[in-house]
């Protein structure tokens, strides 16, 4: 049992280091906080969405700019789409659940907002719909995925490729990277509250 704890925290721990020294995904880490930062700065919201782990990340990530990080300061407008488990059973039982995101985000997504998709193999297909509907809509978008992208890549303004496909390696990179674009947009509102 210990060579497994070892072996799954050894296996983290290298493609973290793959990241590290990926200047591409690095450099799409900081576009996508600056793509954050701006549309909070002109009034716009983040949506988040995902299946199952990754639904669960989105709504962790939501939480993290509506709440706190590290600093209290102002709620960020964000808002995770598969938290109403009425809207997601209605659409899904009266329309499909490929439509339970883009329904939501034909409701409440406005131009200029960004929709971030959570999907480890790139490939979901209700996250595909919603992007579909968002590059047609001035909807910005950012895709977290793994190695391959799937077909999310096609679809995605900035593409947030973990080096894996391991679906629990790929998603243990998604919380870490997402945190530090949490903490990274957290910091420059700070910085623009204190030299106002």
């Amino acid at each position: 049992m210990e060579s497994i704890i070892i072996k799954r925290i050894s296996e983290s721990i290298e493609i973290k280091n793959k990241i590290l020294h990926d200047s591409k995904l690095l450099n799409n880490v900081l576009q996508s906080a600056q793509i954050i930062l701006e549309a909070i700065q002109k009034g716009n919201k983040i949506i988040f969405c995902g299946n199952g782990g990754s639904a669960a990340d989105a709504q962790h990530l939501a939480a993290e700019l509506m709440g706190k990080f590290y600093f209290d300061r102002k709620p960020l407008p964000a808002i995770s789409l598969t938290v109403n488990t009425s809207v997601l059973t209605a659409i899904g039982n009266d329309f499909s659940y490929e439509e339970i995101f883009i329904r939501q985000l034909q409701g409440i997504g406005e131009r200029g907002d960004v929709l971030v998709g959570i999907s480890t193999s790139g490939n979901s297909k209700n996250i595909i719909e919603a992007f579909k509907y968002a590059k047609n809509n001035m909807i910005k978008t950012i895709a977290f995925t793994g190695e391959s992208g799937g077909r999310l890549k096609d679809y995605t303004d900035l593409l947030i490729n973990v080096p894996s496909e391991d679906t629990p390696r790929i998603q243990e990179s998604h919380i870490t990277l997402g945190h530090i674009i949490c903490e990274i947009v957290e910091k420059e509102i700070i910085n623009e509250v204190d030299n106002s």
